[in-house]
């Protein structure tokens, strides 16, 4: 990452980005982009932080929502994440999605802009049709490097990390990092950047994990069900978003240290 008198750091993206389930909508959700920000406001002077993300958005409205608002802001750092919205709906085309997260990469690194992405780590919990899923992600994360290389922006390739499906680093809904996935995340984002003080321990491996009894599991996977399919398979159904009539929660450049 270039060093600048003034960090502006933007985030795009859908609900990780936004920092589900890093807090709740009560309290306001922290989130890795907010904690790369804050690891960004300790090395530099100035840093300032904007988050245009919203749960729910595809690759294409990430695109047409989010990249004008962002190059407005002329950042020096932008961080894009999307794709995985569009792995779960039926029609789904890896180098279509790819190609609109390139464009997004294309527009911000013509604007002098460091960007960093990354790619969507291997399933830690079964969820119904994990099959297609995990063979969607393998080919999005493929295209997504080819456009990275292209467009020179940087890459946290979770695929390739086992720490990144480790199922403690998720929350309840098993789409979501929880709390600890969300700081490793920042952490893993801080190290690809080169940020002073950042190390690689966001890779080190958690203590071994103990297989869950049986009932356990079939107790999780009812609680999951209901909490979470139910609902998304309801929208679904009535063509809608999590993200309807949601809006960015740090539209504008903020100091980050408040």
């Amino acid at each position: 990452m270039k060093q600048e008198d003034q960090v502006r750091y933007v985030a795009l993206g859908d609900s990780q980005t936004e920092g589900l389930n890093d807090g709740d909508d009560t309290s306001g959700f922290r989130g890795w982009a907010d904690r790369l920000a804050e690891h960004m406001a300790e090395g530099a002077d100035g840093a300032v932080y904007a988050n245009l993300a919203v749960r729910g958005r595809k690759a294409a409205e990430v695109r047409a929502e989010q990249l004008p608002a962002a190059l407005a802001l002329k950042p020096t750092v932008a961080s894009v994440a999307a794709g995985v919205n569009d792995i779960l709906r039926p029609q789904f085309d890896a180098r279509t999605v790819a190609s609109e997260v390139g464009a997004m990469f294309a527009a911000l690194r013509s604007a002098d802009c460091t960007v960093i992405t990354m790619t969507f780590p291997r399933l830690a919990h079964p969820v119904p049709g994990r099959t297609v899923i995990a063979r969607r992600m393998t080919e999005l994360n493929a295209e997504i490097r080819k456009v990275a290389e292209e467009f020179g922006v940087v890459v946290i390739d979770l695929e390739r990390h086992d720490v990144a499906s480790d199922p403690r680093l998720w929350s309840w809904d098993r789409l979501h990092l929880n709390e600890t996935g969300h700081a490793r995340l920042g952490a893993a984002a801080a190290y690809a950047l080169g940020l002073p003080g950042a190390t690689d321990a966001w890779n080190h491996p958690l203590a071994p994990l103990a297989r869950p009894r049986r009932l356990s599991r079939v107790r999780a996977d009812l609680t999951w069900a209901g909490m979470f399919l139910a609902p998304w398979l309801t929208r679904r159904v009535r063509r809608r978003s999590s993200g309807d009539s949601r809006t960015a929660k740090r539209p504008e450049l903020t100091s980050v240290l408040g």
